[in-house]
């Protein structure tokens, strides 16, 4: 049985797919899968063992420049390469009318997706030939497993869900590597970010603990903070700018990560390492960090400024 999915973006979205097809494999036959992925986030199915295929999509990039003649062209090979293979099954986990109406309607095979009133975009629910009903008020993997169950004939397992990536990483790490922490600081929206402040006294908290503290981070402007929260701790490492893989070969050999809503978080929960997530506006109980040893700290005003350093210390110390 050959299944495409259609999950594109973001990597929070695309991380928390993955659970639904350990489930899907373990309960079914022979099962493979394609997925079609935004062009930044392929590296992640390609992560897991029961992924055959990764199909890159750029639509991001693409409406940019949508009517520019290489625009046009990559649009056309996408299509062409997405029709290739007849599928038994296609699952639209993204639920959004420009992934319904630009990729799954265009793919071979039977249609599945949410209905319109379990969906973000009810819109998008047209363009489905089976349409499922799953509730809104759990855990956005939870939804994902649901989906696929119904899509596939199958009962949802009850155990929490399975990313089954961790061993991609892991077992590549000798024993004792895991002898420093990571704090992932960068976020996309203002109101996600811890302070500059907040971040450095607990930078400076940690220090007698012997611990590196290792920076990563993805844009310039990110990396220029980085470098302030660095600056005079011998015990912190701004690390070079790397890619996701390698991003998560870093992550999976920390003893510990401190983070806020960001989707290396997401990655840090998929590889099972212990992950304490800073939380203001954002409400963590449908799209929170799921998995072992996954933490939260939640602000009771709604605002990450009042969470303090030694707060997470308290926390971050039963892994110390």
């Amino acid at each position: 049985m050959r299944i495409l999915v259609v999950k594109t973006s973001s990597m929070g979205d695309v991380l928390h797919t993955l659970p639904a097809l350990t489930d899907a494999a373990n309960c079914l036959a022979n099962v493979t899968f394609d997925w079609v992925v935004e062009e930044n986030f392929a590296q992640i199915p390609s992560w897991h063992f029961a992924v055959e295929n990764v199909i890159p999509v750029a639509i991001r990039r693409w409406r940019k420049n949508w009517f520019a003649k290489q625009t046009r062209q990559e649009r056309h090979q996408f299509i062409q390469c997405l029709r290739q293979t007849e599928y038994d099954c296609i699952i639209d986990a993204q639920g959004l009318i420009k992934s319904a109406f630009l990729i799954t309607r265009k793919a071979r095979g039977i249609k599945h997706g949410l209905d319109r009133k379990s969906i973000k975009e009810p819109i998008a629910s047209w363009f489905y030939d089976i349409k499922h009903h799953v509730p809104k008020q759990l855990h956005a993997i939870e939804r994902v497993r649901l989906l696929f169950a119904a899509s596939l004939n199958y009962t949802c397992p009850t155990t929490m869900g399975d990313y089954a990536i961790a061993r991609h990483f892991l077992s590549a790490l000798p024993s004792d590597n895991q002898q420093y922490l990571i704090f992932l600081h960068a976020t996309t929206r203002d109101e996600k970010h811890w302070t500059e402040e907040a971040w450095r006294q607990l930078i400076r908290i940690v220090e007698p603990s012997g611990l590196k503290i290792k920076l990563p981070w993805g844009a310039p402007h990110e990396h220029e903070r980085a470098i302030r929260l660095a600056q005079n701790f011998r015990h912190v490492e701004v690390l070079p700018k790397l890619s996701l893989s390698q991003v998560a070969t870093v992550i999976a050999g920390a003893k510990a990560v401190v983070s806020v809503d960001t989707g290396l978080s997401h990655l840090t929960a998929a590889l099972d390492r212990p992950n304490i997530t800073l939380f203001g506006e954002t409400d963590p109980q449908l799209i929170g960090g799921y998995g072992k040893n996954q933490y939260s700290i939640i602000s009771p005003s709604k605002s990450m400024q009042t969470i303090t350093a030694e707060q997470v210390y308290q926390k971050l110390k039963d892994f110390l």
